[in-house]
């Protein structure tokens, strides 16, 4: 038998949390001194500690733990639980970790504040372009509500695209228009040029007419940084005395596999008041 220290070492965790589990009846002490009340314990307990464990990991509460131990839960059933809640965590670690990456790109966007943007700014015409295209809606225009969408969309156009035998004849086109339903909702088009309209109606294919005047920049890396970029643009847009028509089109002029690696160019329609 271990004294309730070295039970504790064997299983890390605290002494105190094993009292605590002592005191609710998770996990009783094998044995305890009727003169002295020192608690030993068995190897075979850390059984039973790691289901505790693991169960208050999975974000129970220590009555549902007990609830759970008292019905014997299997071990297949134990692991599925695990399972489950790592998946949850990952998604939840994934979502931080994009949050990070728009808390910093708002922060760059506010170091640059009163700075003329580095990048060159070309006001020029854009011609009509034939695009295929599929479509979806976002809740906004925020980097966090387009990204989970556009993507998927991209992937399913060329995964169609490929299927139907049709090689695209240009870069990829994001465009964006406010939602008919409203609330800030945005419609997302997942675009890429090609020579001529597909034979089976996979995909919508159609003409994007010509832009006389669009202010343009090249941004460079993921999109998921793009804000310090487009706001330059609108930055720049404002104090030259030309008004933005619509939201940018997001010319994808290189795409390789690491996204900080991307260059796509924002085209901004814009007019003279």
């Amino acid at each position: 038998m271990f004294t309730i220290g070295d039970f504790a070492r064997h299983g890390r965790v605290s002494v105190r949390m094993l009292r605590h589990y002592d005191a609710t009846g998770l996990l009783r002490p094998a044995h305890v001194d009727p003169a002295t009340g020192y608690r030993s314990y068995t190897a075979a307990q850390l059984t039973r500690l790691n289901r505790v464990i693991a169960l208050k990991d999975l974000g129970l509460s220590l009555q549902q733990v007990r609830q759970i131990l008292d019905e014997e839960v299997s071990t297949d059933e134990l692991r599925a639980m695990l399972r489950l809640r790592r998946v949850e965590l990952e998604a939840d670690m994934a979502a931080a970790a994009a949050r990070l990456v728009q808390v910093e790109a708002r922060l760059r966007s506010i170091e640059s504040e009163g700075r003329m943007p580095a990048n060159e700014i070309v006001i020029k015409s854009l011609p009509a372009v034939r695009v295929a295209e599929l479509t979806a809606t976002a809740a906004s225009f925020d980097p966090e509500d387009i990204g989970p969408v556009i993507g998927p969309l991209y992937e399913e156009l060329f995964r169609r695209l490929e299927a139907a035998g049709v090689t695209p004849s240009g870069p990829g086109v994001a465009y964006y228009e406010d939602a008919p339903e409203g609330g800030g909702r945005i419609r997302v088009h997942a675009a890429v040029e090609v020579a001529a309209p597909l034979q089976d109606g996979a995909v919508r294919v159609l003409d994007l007419p010509p832009v006389d005047q669009a202010a343009t920049i090249v941004h460079h890396g993921s999109m998921d940084t793009v804000l310090p970029t487009a706001q330059a643009l609108a930055r720049w847009i404002d104090g030259n005395g030309y008004r933005s028509t619509g939201y940018p089109r997001e010319i994808n002029l290189e795409c390789p596999p690491n996204r900080d690696e991307w260059v796509t160019e924002l085209q901004a329609p814009v007019t003279r008041p």
